[in-house]
């Protein structure tokens, strides 16, 4: 039997609110930008409840430097922001991809760039959450249709953190973060909660704070603690020293990648709607994917056999999934409200990237059954 007391109805923004209480956030740092500020309004409120931390910073520099502090120091930490902000974050988040510090930064994305559309959808931070701070690294970036997955992709995003000490990032949008629709909160234990993995390393015994266990988990010790050791954004040895040897850079940035890289499978989550027999797959994701998921179902009841393949990893890209899923369709659909940074991947992933074509919106309005079906009649008049 449901257990009412735990069914809600809310905003997405409320729905990673509740996500990142279940995971055990317990300080926050942010600053407040459209679409996002729900989330940092709501954790102001929540947090102090239960003896977290909450802090309104001077800025998005200063908010996602305040994260990777609190997060050496033992907490599960969380910082929100929307398309200007997350530009602000980048330098700080290559910091935190090469120290190896667990942070979760949720982006609620609106329309772009600079200032762009405050208030309006868009999906156009795909790229810049793989590609936004310098130099070769891997990211994981999340994201969701509903509110239910907004709640599960949150928990995941703080497990993926805390298992392999690295940013994840939470690529939500306007729409999802503002629409309201219900939330049914798991019980305590449903749902895996990954802790701090910290050192059994006994005080005054050398501690090597970037010394991989045989599973390739890297034990942390509360930074002001038991241990010194050094954290640096340089390249460093095993001690955290800064070190530029070649073979210790080579095999630092080798680590950085393949720790989550190799590890796809665990990290990329997606859901299938319709697959086993699509003679056409619509690839979508976010908001999006609701329409995608609408006009797919509308179709079918009218004969024609099309699928949807909802991603809810976008990087690592599901490269091997989207290939497999795809091998059999006259035709993929990639449905996006961006420029097309998503179908790029798509065309890279599948053996005829000419049968892939994209359906997109860029105006600041949700992308509709209409405009997907658009598409669809164009690439049927190709004869494909």
């Amino acid at each position: 039997m449901t257990n009412t007391s735990n069914i809600r109805f809310i905003q997405g923004n409320e729905a990673c609110v509740e996500g990142a209480l279940y995971a055990g956030i317990n300080f926050f740092a942010g600053y407040p930008i459209t679409p996002s500020t729900e989330i940092a309004e709501h954790l102001a409120q929540r947090l102090p409840a239960i003896g977290g931390k909450f802090i309104q910073m001077e800025d998005e520099i200063a908010s996602m430097a305040a994260i990777i502090g609190a997060s050496l120091t033992g907490s599960k930490v969380m910082t929100a922001t929307s398309g200007p902000g997350f530009s602000l974050k980048q330098e700080a988040l290559g910091y935190a991809c090469m120290a190896e510090i667990p942070c979760v930064i949720a982006n609620v994305q609106r329309g772009g760039p600079s200032t762009g559309n405050p208030t309006h959808v868009s999906q156009g931070d795909v790229n810049q959450a793989r590609w936004g701070t310098h130099g070769d690294h891997s990211i994981v970036a999340l994201t969701a249709s509903n509110h239910q997955d907004v709640f599960k992709m949150t928990v995941e995003a703080f497990n993926i953190a805390e298992t392999y000490r690295t940013p994840v990032v939470l690529l939500f949008d306007e729409v999802i973060g503002h629409m309201r629709e219900k939330l049914e909160i798991p019980e305590r234990g449903e749902l895996p909660v990954v802790d701090r993995l910290r050192t059994s390393v006994p005080k005054g015994v050398d501690y090597h704070p970037y010394l991989p266990r045989e599973d390739g988990r890297l034990p942390m010790s509360d930074f002001g603690a038991e241990h010194r050791y050094n954290v640096t954004g340089l390249f460093h040895d095993m001690w955290g020293f800064p070190n530029n040897d070649p073979q210790v850079v080579s095999d630092l940035l080798r680590h950085l990648v393949d720790k989550i890289e190799n590890n796809w499978e665990n990290i990329c989550f997606y859901k299938e709607h319709w697959l086993d027999d699509a003679d056409y797959v619509l690839i979508s994701y976010g908001s999006s994917a609701r329409s995608a998921k609408h006009i797919a179902r509308n179709r079918r009841k009218r004969g024609m056999k099309i699928g949807v393949l909802e991603l809810q990893t976008i990087w690592p890209f599901p490269t091997e999934i989207v290939r497999e899923k795809c091998a059999n369709a006259k035709a993929v659909m990639v449905v996006e409200m961006n420029m097309g940074q998503v179908v790029t991947q798509v065309k890279s992933a599948v053996d005829h990237p000419e049968k892939v074509f994209l359906a997109n919106r860029i105006d600041g309005q949700l992308i509709s059954p209409t405009d997907i079906k658009t598409t669809l009649r164009m690439i049927q008049g190709k004869g494909v």
